[in-house]
């Protein structure tokens, strides 16, 4: 290690006096004028990590769906998941420590993982259209190279597309090119395979209107337009030339404001979607000949996903294991559809995409979304082995046709990570091969009322839960009162769970009527404030 080096490029980049940060499920995140130091070493980390895996690792500079003064960073590991949980804790320790302590904390990690300092590094860097985020990925670059790593910097990507290319890279090209024109290339042939089947069936142009939250989504779907067939045709709105990134618009708006985004002109019944600010999340909606805005979120995404899945793999006769993979925050509608109607399993695990990801590779094929929009499909090895086998060498036409489908699916489908360039063609196939209208698709269930509140207390600590985060286990008496108040309303359900961020206490509550869900979330927001040391105002009713 260049010791002389280090202290020389760590003073370049200085750790703000009394700042600690906390490396998350969405990484680091923070103003940007902070994150200097943070970009820094976490090139240095990601630099140890590659040594440690013997594999290529990602950093990706963003702050998601966060406003535009923000940023944040967070690493990629070999096959383009997320950074390995005792990885995370190194991260926050190197992140906080002061710049003197640098080379210490460095010799403690490499000792701890058992990093070989004269192996080779490889980092891979992508990052989005922040302001800071070209100056916080050169921070990046010094702390790779400090430690003697390479680099390979693709300047502006969409954070699949930088999980993309890090798995291709460490799977020696099995999974496709680790370029984006690889990336295009594999998308846009699954894709045109699977519109070609539709319009066999008669189906008109598809058109659709996307909401770029003026985010990097938009300069890749420009990029990518020309491999899209031409029966195919997209309008983007808010792409970035005119208003800031995120700001009343992009995916997270949507879904949290139940309405459209701002500068996207809605017409009734015309088929629309926001993609949030690093294009790794998707919901769709409309609004109806009564001027009603329709929300499709993650929750009728995977219900798409399954219904489809299963079908297919019914017609080529193969006994593959498929579950749908949901948080607490799921609507109880849709777990109830698919259990009972689609008749598909169904695991609910804490809310954070790694838990997700991670229960859903217990499966076949495992499908994954949050209710905001973030998620994707997961085949094993095996599965996936046998489907290209059938639709290659299976003599039955329709079995062979229905695996050539499912064979468009796989490739179609980023397995890395959710990708809301990627779920929004998955969604566009599948319409159109089912000659699905998105009022259609909407239709399938009602989502049961509901309300999100969130309480301020003084330690959010003092919440414990069980049962993937359904049920609190702490302070005493908290679950006993939340069962009390479900028992009050119809078609009802609560629950509560710390803030991973904040002091702050979030309650979900579920009813038959918006009156009971407001009204049971408000109830339950008391209980909390009451029993887990609520701080400030008392919650008032909604």
């Amino acid at each position: 290690m260049d010791v002389e080096g280090l202290k020389k490029y760590s003073a370049l980049h200085p750790k703000p006096a009394g700042l600690t940060l906390q490396y998350g499920t969405a990484g680091f995140r923070s103003k940007a004028q902070q994150l200097e130091h943070i970009m820094f070493r976490m090139g240095m980390l990601a630099a140890l990590r590659s040594r440690a895996t013997g594999a290529t690792i990602g950093v990706m500079v963003t702050a998601s769906h966060n406003p535009e003064e923000d940023n944040g960073v967070k690493l990629v590991d070999p096959l383009g998941e997320m950074l390995h949980p005792s990885w995370e804790e190194y991260a926050t320790q190197l992140a906080n420590a002061e710049d003197q302590e640098l080379q210490k904390i460095v010799t403690e990690i490499c000792q701890k993982a058992a990093v070989n300092q004269q192996k080779d590094a490889s980092v891979f860097i992508g990052r989005d259209t922040r302001p800071s985020s070209k100056e916080l990925s050169q921070a990046v670059i010094d702390g790779i190279s400090i430690l003697g790593g390479q680099y390979y910097d693709y300047g502006l990507v969409t954070t699949p597309q930088l999980h993309y290319v890090v798995c291709c890279q460490n799977t020696q090209g099995q999974y496709g090119k680790p370029t984006l024109e690889g990336y295009y290339q594999k998308l846009s042939k699954a894709f045109t395979e699977l519109i070609k089947k539709s319009l066999s069936s008669g189906e008109a142009q598809r058109q659709l209107k996307i909401d770029c939250a003026n985010g990097i989504g938009a300069l890749k779907l420009a990029e990518m337009e020309t491999y899209f067939p031409k029966e195919v045709q997209i309008q983007v709105y808010n792409d970035g030339t005119k208003e800031k990134l995120n700001h009343l618009c992009g995916a997270d708006f949507v879904k949290v404001h139940q309405k459209p985004p701002k500068g996207l002109d809605m017409k009734p019944n015309e088929s629309c979607c926001s993609f949030d600010g690093d294009a790794d999340r998707i919901v769709y909606y409309y609004m109806d000949t009564a001027g009603h805005f329709h929300l499709i979120d993650g929750d009728k995404i995977a219900t798409l996903f399954s219904i489809f899945l299963k079908e297919l793999l019914a017609k080529v006769g193969q006994t593959l294991k498929m579950a749908v993979v949901q948080t607490a925050y799921a609507n109880g509608s849709s777990t109830r559809y698919l259990e009972e109607t689609v008749q598909v399993p169904v695991h609910c695990v804490k809310t954070g995409v790694k838990h997700l990801h991670h229960k859903a590779q217990e499966f076949d094929v495992g499908i994954y979304f949050e209710a905001n929009g973030h998620g994707t499909v997961l085949f094993s090895k095996a599965a996936e082995n046998t489907i290209r086998q059938l639709a290659k060498e299976e003599k039955d036409d329709a079995k062979r046709e229905a695996a050539k489908v499912l064979e468009n699916m796989i490739d179609l489908i980023n397995q890395t990570v959710g990708d809301a360039i990627s779920d929004m063609l998955v969604i566009e196939a599948i319409l159109a091969l089912k000659g699905l209208t998105v009022q259609q698709w909407d239709a399938l269930y009602t989502d049961f009322p509901s309300r999100l509140l969130k309480v301020q207390v003084a330690d959010r600590q003092v919440i414990d839960t069980t049962d993937a985060e359904r049920r609190a286990v702490t302070p005493p008496g908290l679950q006993e009162k939340i069962d009390a108040l479900v028992k009050k309303y119809k078609l009802s359900r609560a629950f509560v769970r710390p803030s991973g961020t904040e002091d702050v206490v979030r309650v979900y509550a579920e009813a038959d009527t918006q009156e009971n869900a407001d009204a049971l979330a408000h109830e339950v927001s008391l209980a909390v404030y009451h029993l887990a040391g609520g701080k400030g105002a008392l919650p008032q009713p909604i």
